[in-house]
């Protein structure tokens, strides 16, 4: 196992190298360094020189990818791409356009965005594998139909349906809880409660119908047929047999996405003003400020090749026969 693991974590380096490249290129295709300094100064009363100057200062005024100018090595050293990209290998996020410390950020909002992703992720796997066992329970009966087709009219609406209504339904006419905002301690939970309950149930429909999926294929199989001829009842057979022997898919699931609770949701962080690295990474591109948009790419990288080697370790402890080679 060990020396899959380092093969993979081998493999992330040209993998990073070329997700590095393509952020860089598709950044400075829509935006010049130039456009950069004009909306970070202000697009009135900016002068050519203020301009360089800022450059300059933030270290723009060298080539993007090739520098003319040099010789041997320093083609490459000596242009933005490199000196922007070398620090993010040691996880050095350095300084944002805008002066902040890209580092102690992403550290203070990392904390909100886990508190909205941790139990929306975890209260949605109950609620979905729940429902999904009971639909299969069920099946070939009307309540499996009245699911289905449940199941499909969630699906069919779009999620900000969910936040709106939510956020008027619950917060405005009932004011159970905020509408936004955020606090800290303890006192954020008030107001992670309808975002929570959103995410829960703008799910349910995609995630209800993929876990039944899973289960009906595994409940045709020779091992459910002995588990019953063994006496047991259909309830014991679907939650000691069929959901265990479903558990690789399962994991599959879950551990790809858990990149995305550090990450944050961009639009449930937008909508609810939580100050997570989601809302952190839209304010960047609305500011076109390249430091934090080329850190929080590289960060999502890194965490979702983390992810993958986690879901294959994860097959092994779920399924002996798996073997990592």
């Amino acid at each position: 196992m060990f020396t899959y693991i380092t093969r993979r974590l081998l493999y992330a380096i040209p993998l990073l190298i070329a997700v590095n490249i393509l952020t860089f290129v598709l950044f400075f295709v829509v935006n010049s360094p130039d456009d950069m300094a004009r909306m970070q100064l202000g697009q009135k009363h900016v002068t050519e020189q203020a301009v360089q100057n800022w450059k300059r200062q933030h270290g723009y005024d060298l080539p993007l990818l090739w520098n003319d100018a040099e010789e041997g090595g320093k083609h490459l050293t000596e242009t933005v791409f490199f000196q922007k990209s070398v620090h993010l290998f040691l996880f050095d996020f350095g300084i944002s356009d805008s002066g902040r410390n890209i580092g102690t950020d992403i550290r203070q909002r990392m904390w909100p965005s886990l508190a909205l992703a941790l139990p929306s992720l975890l209260v949605g796997l109950l609620v979905n594998i729940t429902l999904a066992l009971l639909m299969v329970l069920f099946r070939n009966s009307y309540l499996e139909l009245a699911g289905s087709v449940a199941c499909v009219g969630l699906m069919s609406v779009s999620s900000l349906f969910y936040i709106i209504g939510g956020q008027f339904f619950i917060g405005k006419l009932l004011k159970l809880v905020p509408i936004s905002g955020y606090d800290s301690g303890f006192a954020a939970i008030k107001f992670l409660v309808l975002p929570v309950i959103i995410s829960v149930v703008a799910g349910i429909g995609a995630g209800v119908r993929w876990y039944r999926a899973l289960f009906l294929e595994e409940v045709e199989k020779d091992y459910v047929r002995t588990a019953r001829a063994k006496g047991l009842s259909e309830t014991q057979v679907l939650f000691k047999h069929v959901l265990k022997n479903a558990m690789i898919p399962i994991l599959t699931g879950v551990v790809v996405v858990l990149p995305l609770l550090f990450m944050g949701s961009l639009i449930m962080e937008s909508f609810f003003s939580i100050p997570g690295l989601g809302s952190y990474t839209i304010d960047a591109i609305n500011r076109q400020d390249f430091a934090i948009v080329r850190s929080m790419v590289f960060l999502g990288s890194v965490l979702y090749i983390v992810g993958l080697l986690l879901t294959d370790i994860s097959y092994t402890l779920v399924d002996p026969r798996v073997r990592l080679s």
